[in-house]
């Protein structure tokens, strides 16, 4: 194991075992060098990562400190990974997707409120008028946080929208380069929403489990000949 990767370790270490407590500040460099068995420049190269992935954060001259460690805000570390994602891993993200987005949508259908499904409401109208595809795509993950926000659970609500980023460009180019594909969207998001207003969990999650499955199904066939596929996924 690289130095730096011992020493990243041994920071994790710390606050698994308690020693550094979320919110608590970093000894300075050189004690908790010495007290690690690191030289001070692989204590920096850890202390870089970690803040990177969001366990510790810097306070401009006041040091650095342990993040609060809340799961959600772990997770967005995760975004880079997904975003740069792509032939079998892209599947894999939106197979992931696929398992959970449904679950998600069936505990929605008995925590939106009327205010909530009002605004599903209106999103889904705004779909529907004459507008780009780009705009299109972001109203078409306003409608999905919505519904994963309805359910109060921010690990599950970060972790989908970081899965919802990824599949971002897919959806702009599916719907650009197959022009039934936003009119095939939009009537599953009705599909969604009419099981939601109804309270009907066993429903909305089908509804939804068709709708992902539908962009997944569509990635596997890109690989096809002279069908529109994973090479367009690259910037």
């Amino acid at each position: 194991m690289a130095v730096t990767d011992q020493a990243i370790e041994k920071i994790k270490e710390m606050i698994v075992r308690g020693a550094l407590r979320p919110g608590a500040r970093l000894p300075n460099e050189a004690d908790l060098a010495d007290q690690l068995g690191l030289s001070r420049s692989s204590l920096r190269e850890a202390v870089r990562a970690l803040t990177a992935m969001r366990i510790l954060v810097p306070r401009q001259g006041d040091g650095t400190y342990v993040s609060g460690l809340e799961p959600h805000i772990l997770l967005e570390s995760l975004s880079f990974a997904a975003d740069v994602s792509e032939g079998h891993t892209a599947r894999q993200l939106l197979e992931v997707r696929r398992l959970l987005e449904p679950q998600v949508t069936a505990l929605a259908a008995g925590r939106l409120s009327a205010e909530q499904l009002g605004t599903l409401r209106t999103v889904l109208d705004q779909c529907a008028a004459d507008i780009g595809i780009e705009e299109f795509v972001e109203l078409d993950m306003e409608f999905h946080r919505i519904i994963a926000d309805a359910v109060g659970n921010p690990v599950l609500s970060t972790l989908l929208g970081i899965l919802s980023t990824h599949t971002q460009r897919l959806r702009i180019v599916r719907g650009t380069r197959y022009a039934p594909a936003r009119q095939q969207a939009h009537r599953e998001h009705e599909a969604i929403w009419r099981a939601l207003a109804a309270g009907d969990a066993a429903l909305a999650a089908s509804a939804s489990a068709v709708h992902v499955a539908a962009v997944e199904h569509w990635l596997a066939d890109g690989t096809a000949v002279g069908s529109p596929g994973l090479a367009m996924l690259t910037p």
